[in-house]
């Protein structure tokens, strides 16, 4: 499954797609929240009906075959219509992301509800790193295959090819997933007689859980680092030369900071220290931005996207993690979605930087997202661990 998302990775080979057929900083913005999370209130509605449900594989196994075909449409529209058709390729490209992340709001409650039932709280710490740790690996053999593709093909036949081959790489990690032999779940709720209802009463649980409310303010500011992350690539672009080659390597060194990493976060989450976990991951994503203020060379380029790296999956791991162990059992798809549909917020805010860059300058788009992330940090020290 990593190997086929990374290959459009949203920091690098995406923002170059989008500006290849002329799309807009404000567009590049766009898709890539699309691609990082277009499901918000989907995420409340699939813990709606998911708060009743004894399996949740049914589910996640039809949300895997949506997925495997809006990326396959990606590639097939990129072939079909290509440079001719800019316009209808663009489009075509934000309609297979928008169902790509759209049915990404179902499969995130499902999973993290599987998971959830699969392990206990302290060695799921362990199971989420040594998870990301393999999803490195797959990262990393998906750059050297981004930068082989692009080598060999002129664009834009080789972004069409991207996305086909990775649809199939992609579609044999939905297949070994959907071999998980889910326990059955005997602690459930009874749904609400109404989407309207069940909206109310979760209003009511956010507002009566404070460290509900500490934790999703936390990770939502967190999310500040994409303010500027899918726009690094692209001043690098003004700054270095940057080839195929280059591009997969960045792409390389940040699944490396994701696999090695993970050594450090499931060490940290194992022994339940998973507020250090975020402590630390938010404070790498500053040092990021600070460093992207003045690069100058694919070296330090490479030490960005190795904090990116890191940072991501030590934040996923915290979040995922702190969520499950405050939620009752019984409404844990519940708790997961008012976090997630929360926090999920923050994956458009490459909108906001596509529109700061688009009317200032890159001082003032670094700028925003290190002073949201120093918030994030600040809150991060009254999370409940």
């Amino acid at each position: 499954m990593a190997i086929g998302t990374t290959i459009a990775e949203p920091s690098t080979i995406l923002p170059l797609i989008v500006n290849y057929f002329g799309g807009s900083s404000m567009l590049v913005g766009l898709f890539a929240a699309l691609l990082r999370g277009g499901a918000v209130i989907v995420q409340l509605f699939a813990a709606f009906h998911a708060q009743s449900y004894k399996l949740m594989m049914p589910y996640l196994r039809r949300i895997f075959f949506v997925r495997f075909l809006s990326w396959f449409f990606i590639g097939a529209a990129i072939l079909l219509f290509g440079k001719d058709y800019p316009n209808i390729t663009l489009a075509s490209i934000g309609f297979g992301l928008f169902i790509f992340s759209f049915s990404a709001g179902f499969a995130a409650i499902y999973f993290r509800e599987i998971m959830a039932k699969i392990f206990s709280h302290k060695f799921r710490g362990k199971t989420m790193a040594y998870r990301q740790f393999f999803s490195g690996a797959g990262g990393l053999l998906s750059g050297a295959l981004a930068a082989w593709i692009l080598e060999s093909f002129d664009a834009p036949q080789s972004y069409g090819y991207l996305f086909i081959i990775s649809s199939f790489i992609m579609a044999l990690g939905y297949i070994a997933f959907a071999l998980v032999d889910e326990p059955i779940k005997e602690e459930v709720s009874k749904k609400e007689r109404s989407f309207k209802e069940f909206l109310k009463n979760s209003y009511a649980i956010l507002k009566a859980d404070k460290n509900l409310q500490i934790q999703v303010t936390t990770f939502l500011l967190a999310y500040g680092y994409l303010i500027a992350l899918p726009f690094i690539i692209l001043d690098a672009q003004q700054k270095i030369e940057l080839d195929g080659v280059a591009i997969g390597s960045l792409i390389t060194i940040q699944m490396v900071g994701a696999m090695l990493s993970n050594f450090l976060w499931g060490n940290l989450s194992g022994n339940g220290r998973n507020r250090l976990t975020a402590k630390l991951s938010i404070f790498f994503q500053i040092v990021a931005i600070v460093l992207a203020f003045n690069g100058s060379s694919l070296y330090e380029y490479m030490i960005i996207f190795f904090l990116v790296g890191a940072s991501m999956d030590g934040s996923r791991i915290a979040s995922s993690n702190l969520i499950l162990k405050i939620a009752p059992v019984e409404k844990r798809p519940v708790y997961i979605a008012l976090q997630m549909n929360i926090v999920s917020l923050g994956m458009f805010f490459s909108i906001i930087g596509g529109v700061i860059l688009h009317y200032l300058n890159y001082t003032v788009l670094y700028s925003s997202a290190i002073l949201m992330l120093l918030g994030a940090l600040y809150l991060s020290f009254k999370l409940r661990d």
